[in-house]
């Protein structure tokens, strides 16, 4: 009986890994950037299709809830999670309109567009990224090797060169957090609100968005100062 363990799919993802990390600045900037337009009032909205759509799920979850440390909430949305709209649509308008139209419900100029795709090829999010352009919005991808369709239609995007679905979806999760980490330093430091587009402080010198959020964050469930205290577990 053959007792030899099968690592291909390590060896391949080792060394996947290898080449991805050259897309440590892209997620550095993404994150920041994501960080000034949510602080701002903007909102992220993410899609994909079969493991992509947990991937982007993952994504949303770690901003609305929270990475690792407690930081105020910030808007984002899984266009797939809604059932009821994804078959819906998918009845009334087919599927290749999955994505756009909810892009088109919820979207905004400024807003930002996340699609992720292993083969950069899926029509439906190829809709989206267009109808996105259209409302002004700001279209990044997660694709596998490029050069491919939604890489050519997105705003920026990460390629992930890797021969095998499984490996991009699993440097995918990586790019998740990669961007989660660069977004909660941003979210951290203030400097994503406080900043104006151009990077350039503000004119009034006052705390973006993000920094009063971020200083509401530091307050919750304590004291203020000269304020009364709470009485202990089992006092009147």
């Amino acid at each position: 009986m053959n007792t030899a363990t099968d690592t291909t799919h390590c060896d391949d993802l080792a060394k996947a890994l290898e080449a991805f990390r050259d897309h440590a600045p892209l997620l550095e900037r993404w994150g920041t950037e994501l960080a000034r337009r949510l602080g701002s009032g903007a909102r992220l909205l993410v899609a994909g299709n079969g493991g992509s759509a947990a991937q982007a799920q993952h994504l949303t979850a770690e901003l609305v809830g929270r990475y690792r440390e407690d930081r105020p909430p910030f808007s984002a949305l899984a266009l797939h999670a809604d059932t009821s709209s994804t078959t819906a649509i998918a009845n009334d308008y087919g599927v290749q309109e999955l994505f756009a139209r909810q892009t088109a419900a919820h979207g905004r100029p400024g807003d930002v567009l996340l699609l992720l795709s292993t083969s950069g090829a899926s029509a439906n999010l190829l809709s989206a990224a267009e109808r996105a352009h259209r409302l002004g919005m700001t279209v990044w991808a997660l694709t596998g090797r490029s050069p491919n369709p939604l890489q050519l239609g997105a705003d920026d995007a990460l390629c992930v060169d890797a021969p095998v679905a499984a490996t991009v979806q699993e440097l995918h999760l990586v790019a998740v957090h990669m961007l989660c980490e660069s977004f909660d330093r941003a979210v951290e430091s203030g400097a994503a609100a406080d900043a104006g587009a151009d990077g350039t402080p503000a004119a009034d010198g006052k705390p973006g968005v993000v920094g009063r959020l971020v200083g509401r964050a530091r307050t919750v469930g304590r004291t203020p100062p000269g304020g009364p205290v709470a009485p202990r577990k089992g006092q009147a």
